[in-house]
């Protein structure tokens, strides 16, 4: 009798696991609160790393997730990278209708099989392999399993559960196991409000996380990398491209990558340090000479992107780069420098994470980072110069919004140290606009403006320079959309590279600009500079508020009023301070035909609580009002 009660419960446990594994591969089970805000929902994921040896490293991935929409489709994220150090060992899918039922199956080899690299032969052996499917309906469920072993160990995946908005995880798991002799580091990032759960015993650790609802993007936020949940993942002995390591802290590792990764790809043929010291020959400082080579870069080579995960850290041997003319960012950052030392100017290779996001690298948890290189030129008693190698039509020593005012690793002979990259101030990030326009008596307004940007407002609009007439066209209906029916006349182009100037001369006519009702006319004085963005409205706002980057916009333009009318009122003149910044408006009536209208608007950076989100938008608000502002003027008595 007993024994028919133990196989009954073993029945019972096996019935219960069963059913309990199936639920996920069924969309009807998903709780409310993870489908809210979701286009995409992580059932399981389990990612399991083994350290079997400084030099060697399995990597074992199963995730189920199932795509609500078709907006979910991105996050399936169903492929891996390979190259001579990274062999796949396992790789299928299994696809779910939404009831549970296996609708298709996916083995390696029906796989896309894929170059990693645009263009060239540099990296001929960086591949990847991805998942091309097109669902028949929505939700449907795909489980992903791969296994991949690698010699290069510098990379450890970390755990992220959550890497996209709209996304939610059902449940995650993360375990690393390692020898011994290996030490591993981790650094838990974001987990406030999040019930995380960590094992650490001698030779593994784990951590795992149930029920995370998804992110929603707001406006003027940080950015998901900033808010998302993460825990950092390091060892203090790893390999990459056969070379092994210890580090400990950026100093040990900077010193690594220079003499291990660097400095043995500076092979610069002698006929190009011959061609590059009889080019700058004539130059009397660093700065003129680095000016020059970065300009023989630009017109000597071209960007090929090598995507993320392939290519290694090792930069290719500038002589190749020479040879070929062209190269990724290591690559191209890594011959710059070789060109700026056959010149005698010492320069500094530096990881970077590239983007809007004003991304930091960790500076207290030294690790492979960045997902970019650029270039440090250190010029004794003044500002450090960086260099942004990739790009043929930036100005020497100018990075935009790309690299700007975020640390990075500067890898020096001596070793690395976290620097800060060039923070482009309220000041610098300017935009000057000096016009006049006459108004006729229909209401026609006739314009010509000059209009002169700086800083990042300069990286908003120095890709103009290179458009044809007709793209301007539409960049300058596009940019004034709020002006009916306008005619460009004119469109002049200056970029000053030396000052990072963008200057831009316009002349346009627009019939009907003004209301004519009876004998009065509406006129709406800023015709060249409205702010015509609110940002968006939040009931529940749940993120802070971060404006990344500050300007300043002064305008003055002189109205030469339409002669058969008079001013009969015109609006105050208008002045808002507080944290977010300040707008100044001023209508001077220099005669009785003519006006001149003042603007200065100020935006400063910083973060601030969630709680003053609505004031900034109410600040936007009353920009946009008083940018709207009109004068009346009154037909003159015959």
């Amino acid at each position: 009798m007993k024994l028919k009660y133990i196989i009954f419960f073993i029945v019972f446990l096996i019935t219960i696991q069963i059913s309990s594994q199936e639920k996920l591969y069924v969309s009807f089970s998903i709780p409310n609160n993870l489908k809210e805000n979701a286009n995409a929902v992580v059932r399981s994921s389990e990612l399991n790393i083994t350290l079997n040896a400084i030099d060697d490293m399995t990597v074992y991935e199963k995730r189920i997730i199932t795509i609500l929409n078709k907006e979910g489709n991105s996050s399936l994220d169903a492929f891996v990278h390979y190259d001579n150090n990274v062999k796949i060992k396992t790789l299928e899918v299994l696809v779910f209708n939404q009831h549970g039922a296996v609708i298709k199956k996916i083995k390696k080899n029906d796989f896309k099989d894929v170059s990693a690299v645009d263009g060239g032969t540099l990296y001929s052996d960086s591949r990847v392999k991805y998942l091309e499917y097109t669902p028949i309906s929505y939700p449907y469920t795909v489980e992903f399993v791969c296994e991949i072993n690698t010699k290069n160990t510098a990379f450890i995946q970390s755990f992220t559960p959550v890497n996209d908005y709209f996304l939610s995880v059902e449940e995650s798991t993360y375990t690393i196991n390692f020898p011994n002799d290996i030490t591993i580091r981790t650094k838990e990032k974001n987990f406030d409000g999040h019930d995380l759960a960590k094992e650490a015993l001698q030779n593994k650790i784990s951590y795992s996380i149930k029920n995370m609802e998804a992110f929603k993007p707001e406006a003027y936020s940080p950015g998901l990398v900033d808010i998302a949940p993460k825990v950092l993942v390091s060892s203090n002995k790893f390999a990459l491209e056969g070379v092994k390591t210890e580090v400990n802290d950026w100093a040990d590792f900077g010193k690594w990558m220079y003499q291990d990764l660097i400095k043995d790809t500076h092979d610069l043929p002698a006929s190009t340090v011959s061609i590059i010291q009889n080019l700058v020959k004539d130059e009397t400082n660093d700065i003129d000479k680095a000016r020059k080579i970065y300009q023989y870069v630009q017109d000597k080579t071209r960007y090929i992107s090598v995507q993320v995960g392939i290519g290694g850290w090792k930069p290719f041997n500038v002589s190749e780069v020479d040879k070929l003319g062209y190269g990724d960012c290591k690559a191209l950052t890594n011959y710059t420098m070789a060109l700026l030392n056959a010149a005698g100017i010492p320069s500094n290779y530096t990881v970077v994470y590239a983007g809007d996001s004003q991304r930091n690298l960790e500076n207290d948890f030294a690790a492979m980072q960045g997902n970019h290189v650029i270039l440090n030129i250190p010029i004794e008693n003044q500002e450090d110069v960086w260099l942004e190698c990739t790009n043929q039509k930036l100005p020497f020593g100018f990075i935009g919004d790309f690299t700007d005012d975020r640390d990075v690793l500067v890898i020096t002979p001596e070793g690395g140290k976290i620097q800060h990259t060039k923070k482009y101030g309220i000041e610098e990030s300017s935009q000057f606009i000096n016009g006049t326009y006459t108004v006729t008596n229909d209401g026609l307004i006739d314009v010509k403006v000059t209009v002169n940007s700086k800083g990042i407002q300069y990286d908003n609009k120095y890709w103009l320079e290179t458009e044809t007439e007709r793209d301007l066209d539409t960049h300058y209906k596009k940019r004034w959309n709020y002006v009916n029916g306008m005619r460009i006349n004119t469109m002049k182009i200056n970029n000053n590279k030396l000052k990072n100037e963008f200057v831009e001369d316009v002349s346009f006519l627009a019939p009907s600009y003004s209301k004519v009702v009876g004998n009065r006319m509406l006129l709406t004085v800023n015709a060249l500079n409205r702010n015509t963005d609110v940002p968006d409205r939040y009931r529940d706002r749940k993120l802070p508020l971060k404006i990344k980057r500050g300007f300043k916009d002064v305008d003055e333009v002189e109205i030469k009023l339409p002669p058969d009318f008079t001013i009969e009122s015109r609006p105050d003149n208008v002045s808002i301070e507080n944290k977010f910044g300040s707008y100044r408006a001023e209508f001077v009536v220099k005669d009785e035909s003519t006006l001149l209208y003042k603007r200065e608007w100020i935006i400063n950076d910083g973060e601030y609580p969630k709680e003053d989100y609505e004031s900034y938008r109410e600040f936007y608000k009353e920009v946009n009002k008083y940018d709207n502002s009109k004068i009346a003027l009154i037909k003159n008595q015959e």
